[in-house]
């Protein structure tokens, strides 16, 4: 392939070698045909005016005697009729070399006396050159000279030369490579595939297989080298097979173990591997592990609880054991399965594998879980407490109470049953969040759900003195999202912002695009694409910055601090786990007795949802 591929290359270098040689030679004949043409013409034209016929054909057969190059001088009148020529005459028709008797030249050539009309034809002689220069004195055509010109005889040499030193030097590369391809199959190609035969049969291993060639340089010291390698593979095959068998073993333990952290310890409790995940959950990142007791590496907690069935293992009272316990710096809960690695025989103890898994994350949701059902059960229990007492009230004083106090409690137990109905709903809602529903999203015009919103909370603003505002621009780009979704995010904003707020203060919903452009940074293999920022702003009470630290959780009330509004606590935490479904965060900026301003930031129509999807399940797993 190499020499085919090096032929190709050269044969296509010497053809346009050869072609340039070809072209220059004849625009070489070209130039001096037309610098000839227009010395002789420049020479004869005052003649042709005056009318010198006889004059003109001395000067004319002058010139033609003087160059051996010249094949001919014809000229013509006006109309293109041949009045004189050399070495053919007027009369004398049965020439060969007489072109013709008219001539049928270019309308435009009597125009460019100084441009002269060159081609070149081939004739039994050879190749001549034609060069027609028009006779022009003045504003007077006088006619045409034609001129042959016989090509340049050392132009052709040298171009002959040129042309044949480079076939010479295209055919001494090609042989050159030839003869390196023949020496490349004759001293490399033989020992390789020697070596690849040898190291077919070590794979099959057979580790008595040699090589012998009489190859020198580098080639022999390789071959060598798998000579040696392969004694010494079957010396250590014969005297250490048992060893073998139980690295295998070993290294089988291990590999069935690089799901969690892995570490594979001797008999006398040193470590021999270690993953890179054990090596993480341990912090033993960068440092050398290698013939270290294990015990010695591990923190006070974690090697007290392991010490005691580590120890029970290696004196072979035990197989296997497992130790769950906790560590801090960073906080973790890791579980600990140890095997005992034993010969073929199961009686002498070859090592023991450790496997190392990470219950962190396992934690945490079960005592998230736990907090959430006791969350919700004391939520519940309030307002089924006060429902029943007042139910029980009314059963058993019916007939004692006025009406007025009759009324106070149906309203109480009312109060209490929409409280109730309200913190079922958003635990249903929280739960449909958190569940692995896929959520369609289409393009949808925000706007509408914005004055959607505003619409819902206008008599509620204005028996408060609430001012509602909204700022969409009349071209607001659509977004990529859920409506029904996206609509309960702006009830829960505009309704925590209209609820504590006074007489006197503004509610403002704003929506844009952000940021209006996306250039490239330097460095950055890509920029983030423009988004739609819905921002909800009041000047209401305000937040403290130790609320803001907490008011996305669930069940967390400002107003128990600072407020005797009711509320379930979970709107916020909602807010949150819809626009995660977005592939969005909500953030927030609060000062007291200012205001509050929450924003977040909405994919635009045409983003991938797939892509939405992905990044809503990091973010989950992110704030899990």
């Amino acid at each position: 392939m190499a020499t085919l591929v090096v032929s190709i290359v050269m044969t296509g270098l010497t053809f346009f070698a050869l072609n340039g040689i070809q072209m220059e030679a004849r625009m070489g004949d070209t130039r001096y045909a037309r610098d000839l043409g227009l010395l002789l013409a420049s020479n004869v034209t005052p003649l042709a005016v005056e009318g010198r016929d006889r004059e003109l054909a001395r000067v004319t057969e002058e010139f033609w005697r003087s160059s051996r190059s010249l094949r001919y001088i014809f000229y013509a009148d006006p109309e293109g009729i041949i009045y004189l020529g050399i070495p053919i005459s007027r009369v004398d028709s049965s020439n060969d070399l007489l072109l013709s008797r008219r001539l049928e030249l270019p309308e435009d050539l009597r125009q460019r006396p100084q441009n002269p009309l060159i081609r070149q034809h081939l004739t039994p002689d050879g190749l001549v050159t034609d060069v027609f220069v028009p006779m022009v004195s003045g504003d007077r055509y006088l006619g045409v000279m034609a001129l042959g010109v016989n090509p340049n005889e050392a132009v052709l040499a040298s171009a002959a030369l040129t042309r044949n030193v480079t076939v010479a030097v295209f055919v001494s590369i090609w042989v050159l490579v030839i003869l390196g391809a023949v020496f490349n199959a004759l001293t490399i190609t033989r020992p390789v595939k020697e070596l690849l035969r040898g190291v077919r049969s070590v794979a099959d291993g057979n580790f008595g297989a040699r090589i012998a060639l009489p190859v020198g340089g580098e080639l022999g010291e390789l071959l060598n080298g798998f000579n040696t390698m392969a004694a010494k593979l079957e010396d250590y095959d014969e005297a250490n097979i048992e060893e073998l068998t139980a690295a295998q073993v070993k290294q089988q333990s291990l590999i069935a173990t690089m799901a969690d952290g892995a570490l594979l310890l001797d008999p006398q409790g040193q470590v021999v591997l270690a993953n890179p995940t054990a090596r993480r959950l341990f912090r033993l990142e960068g440092r050398r592990l290698d013939g270290m007791n294990l015990l010695t590496l591990l923190p006070d907690l974690l090697r007290m609880e392991l010490q005691d069935p580590l120890e029970n293992m290696l004196s072979g009272n035990r197989d296997s054991a497992e130790v769950r316990c906790t560590t801090k710096e960073p906080s973790r809960t890791l579980r600990l399965v140890l095997q005992a690695v034993r010969d073929g025989s199961g009686e002498t103890l070859k090592g023991i594998a450790v496997t190392v898994q990470d219950l962190t994350r396992e934690v945490e949701l079960n005592a998230a879980q736990s907090r959430f059902i006791s969350n919700v059960s004391h939520e519940l229990r309030t307002p089924l407490f006060n429902i029943k007492s007042y139910v029980e009230t009314l059963h058993d004083m019916g007939d004692q109470l006025d009406e007025e106090m009759t009324r106070e409690f149906l309203a109480t137990a009312n109060a209490e049953t929409d409280r109730l109905t309200r913190l079922v709903n958003d635990v249903l809602d929280l739960s449909r969040l958190e569940s692995d529903r896929v959520w369609s999203f289409e393009p949808i015009e925000l706007g509408a759900a914005m004055e959607q919103t505003l619409r819902s909370y206008k008599l509620n603003a204005e028996d408060k003195g609430v001012t509602l505002d909204l700022q969409v621009a009349p071209s607001l780009p659509r977004v990529c999202g859920n409506y029904d979704l996206l609509l309960q995010v702006f009830d829960n904003l505009v309704g925590n912002a209209v609820k504590f707020s006074s007489t006197g203060d503004m509610v403002q919903l704003r929506a844009y695009p952000w940021p209006d452009s996306c250039p490239l940074q330097p460095g950055d293999a890509s920029s983030p694409m423009p988004r739609l920022r819905v921002e909800v702003a009041d000047s209401g009470s305000g937040i403290s910055e130790e609320d803001c630290r907490r008011v996305f959780e669930r069940f967390y009330r400002v107003e128990n601090a600072v407020h005797t509004e009711a509320g379930t606590g979970l709107g916020l935490s909602i807010v949150r786990g819809i626009l995660q479904k977005h592939g969005s965060d909500i953030h927030m900026v609060s000062e007291l007795d200012v205001g509050t301003t929450f924003w977040f930031d909405l994919p635009l129509e045409g983003a991938d949802t797939d892509e939405l999807i992905i990044s809503a399940e990091r973010k989950a797993a992110a704030m899990v």
